[in-house]
Order: structure tokens, then sequence, then C-alpha cells
């Protein structure tokens, strides 16, 4: 399975951005998929997951009601909208695909090389 993750890039406080993550040699439609972040220094965080449908969703607590997850099976995407940007949202962003909807790292089993989200103040 390969993941490539895109979108990342600089933008100013209150600016938005879509992340996508593409998915080759799985069917991601059979599998949940996340949106997670590190920060310089800091550890990687949950930012987002989504079920196999698309019908649940799920948000770390900084996050809610500014950023959107979903997904497009038919293209193997999953797409991450960001909106009211602020400086702490600084990260690399990586997406992750596994058999459970979860915030939990280590039950995703496959990882995208990571996107650059830079929010300037």
């Amino acid at each position: 399975v390969q993941l490539q993750a895109s979108g990342g890039g600089l933008v100013q406080a209150g600016g938005s951005l879509r992340l996508s993550c593409a998915a080759s040699g799985r069917t991601v439609s059979r599998y949940a998929m996340g949106w997670f972040r590190q920060a310089p220094g800091k550890e990687r965080e949950f930012v987002a997951a989504i079920s196999s449908s698309g019908g649940s969703t799920y948000y770390a607590d900084p996050v809610k009601s500014r950023f959107t997850i979903s997904r497009d099976n038919a293209k193997n995407t999953v797409y991450l909208q960001m909106t009211s940007l602020k400086p702490e949202d600084t990260a690399v962003y990586y997406c992750g695909i596994g058999p459970t909807y979860t915030t939990l790292e280590s039950y995703y089993d496959f990882w995208g090389q990571g996107t650059l989200v830079t929010v300037s103040s």
C-alpha cells in the first residue's frame, strides 16, 4: 500500500488549505483513514478520522469546527479541508490507513510521507 499526501504549503493565519491523500495498492473503501500531525519538537498527534463508508468522523478538540475530513472511495482518496488556520496548526500532516476507525496511531497500518503545512501569523 502506498499513500501519497499532498496539498500542504504556506498560508497566513485565517486562511484555508485542502490536503489530499491518494492511496494505491489497496481498496480504501474497506478501511478507515485518519490524519495526524507532528509539529517541530512534538510527538505526532491525532487530527481526524473517518470510517470506511465515510458515515462517521471524529476530530481532535483543537480542530473541531475548523477542519473537515472526507473521502471519495471512487478515487481512493481522503481529504482534510482546513479553515481558519492558526499558527499552532503548523506541522507535517500524515495520512494513515487501517482496519479500525480510531484516534490511536498504532492501529493504522500504513502511512503517507507527510505534507508540510506552515501557518504564518
